[in-house]
């Protein structure tokens, strides 16, 4: 009689232990996959459509399978319009703990900006099973100073950008961890401070577990590049160069300036700096000179990662890019037939840009 006894007791232990986690629930059904099947049914999809193409050639010619990225930057956008663009560079993190740079899209009404935003959930829910919160986060912000970030699950709880990417990360490895930080809008002399700060505290946890950047730890910034057109942008005119085809070809030849001048190959404070010129408006870096959605997650995560190499005495980052694209640069991959769907329309008149970006 004893074992059913043991049994039930660690049984209710179990519950017990399960009922006092915080657990941090999807906020988009629609846009991203909330279940394995539809997990695997987007990248079989994904693979189907799109690894046929001659650039999906190139790439696989051009990175070997053991090839892994210290650091990724990622679309966060629905999976039928940008499904392809995270396939093109989550495979190549492979480490077993990722930090994801978030982008804070809420922050404002909560009153939140030049602070990181960490959050105290314990696991996440995603697709293939409960993620959990990586244990470095406590050691990280034990070494981080107090004015540089703030706690509110209330933000990470509504916010898209970092659940957008985990079930691709977990589709790859189903026992990654992970630390999400969302970067809010911030000036780019205190991103440089703070950024120089969350380096030195990630160096210092590595170095304390016998960590390898790359291997054991790695960086995944969310951002979706512009968001372009006249219609449905909460009443702003993002229609820079017109809505017509000649003004969408305009608007991707500066998109890929940005890329070209800012993101790759070398990244430095020079390059880093570009692109916050190109993003933000010089007199006021809480608004949009170029409205792409990233423009505080990028320059933030790719500080810390320059930082982090130089603290670590590793090779400078090199920026490859994997893929450039639009929601209306091709046809919708389909998803209604999985329970998912669209939740912005992509026309002339509003579409989003995509950047995916890979540092070896």
């Amino acid at each position: 009689m004893k074992k059913p006894i043991i049994f039930s007791l660690i049984l209710l232990l179990c519950l017990h232990l399960n009922a006092q986690k915080k657990i941090r629930q999807p906020v988009d059904s629609v846009g991203f996959a909330t279940s394995a099947w539809q997990m695997d049914s987007i990248v079989n999809r994904i693979d189907k459509i799109y690894r046929t193409s001659l650039d999906s050639v190139k790439r696989r010619n051009l990175f070997g399978q053991n090839t892994s990225f210290r650091l990724a930057i990622c679309p966060h956008d629905d999976y039928t319009y940008a499904g392809s663009l995270y396939e093109s560079v989550l495979p190549y993190i492979k480490a077993k703990t990722v930090i994801i740079f978030g982008v804070a899209h809420k922050a404002k009404k909560f009153n939140i900006e030049q602070r990181l935003v960490f959050d105290s959930f314990d696991e996440w829910k995603e697709p293939y099973g409960n993620i959990k919160i990586s244990s470095l986060r406590a050691a990280i912000l034990k070494n981080l100073p107090q004015e540089d970030y703030l706690i509110h699950d209330s933000l990470q709880q509504v916010e898209h950008s970092v659940e957008a990417i985990v079930p691709f990360l977990q589709y790859y490895n189903h026992d990654i961890q992970f630390i999400p930080i969302l970067v809010p809008a911030m000036n780019f002399n205190l991103m440089k401070k703070i950024s120089s700060d969350l380096a030195k505290a990630v160096s210092l946890v590595m170095n304390q577990n016998k960590l390898k950047w790359g291997k054991d730890i790695a960086v995944v910034i969310s951002n979706d590049a512009v968001h372009y057109g006249d219609e449905e942008w909460g009443g702003k005119n993002n229609a820079t160069y017109g809505c017509d085809k000649e003004g969408y070809d305009k608007a991707v030849n500066h998109e890929n300036e940005i890329i070209r001048n800012s993101l790759v190959p070398l990244l430095d404070t020079v390059s880093i700096h570009k692109f916050f010129d190109y993003t933000v408006q010089s007199g006021n870096w809480r608004e949009y000179l170029w409205p792409w959605c990233g423009r505080y997650s990028v320059p933030f995560g790719l500080l810390t990662g320059l930082y982090l190499s130089q603290i670590r005495g590793e090779e400078g980052l090199k920026g490859i890019k994997m893929r450039y694209s639009t929601s209306i640069a091709r046809s919708p991959m389909p998803v209604e037939d999985l329970g998912m769907g669209k939740t912005a329309i992509a026309t002339l008149h509003h579409w989003v840009g995509y950047a995916a970006i890979g540092c070896k």
